[in-house]
């Protein structure tokens, strides 16, 4: 039997926030759906204002992936589509 020490060293989260930009001017806002009833429709006309108030663009509206709910996390291939084609992401709603 090997018994193993509790007094490891602790790693750092490999993982962190995206800095978020000053200026919103230019970039391309994308809408990702959390699947909650009417959460769509209340991100895109935020983001639609959004973008009319600084001068950014709404490029991508899109769901989470194939198991699309709001318990679900992301599919890896809905987060490569936003981080190529999009500089800010809405999502999320409260009930």
């Amino acid at each position: 039997m090997k018994i193993y020490p509790p007094d490891g060293s602790i790693g750092k989260p490999s993982l962190a926030r995206a800095a978020t930009p000053s200026v919103i001017a230019g970039l391309r806002i994308g809408v990702l759906d959390n699947g909650k009833p009417n959460a769509r429709l209340m991100m895109v006309r935020l983001a639609e204002q959004l973008a009319a108030r600084t001068r950014a663009s709404l490029s991508t509206v899109t769901g989470k992936g194939p198991a699309h709910n709001a318990a679900t996390a992301c599919s890896d291939e809905v987060l490569d589509l936003l981080e190529k084609e999009v500089d800010l992401v809405i999502t999320g709603s409260a009930d």
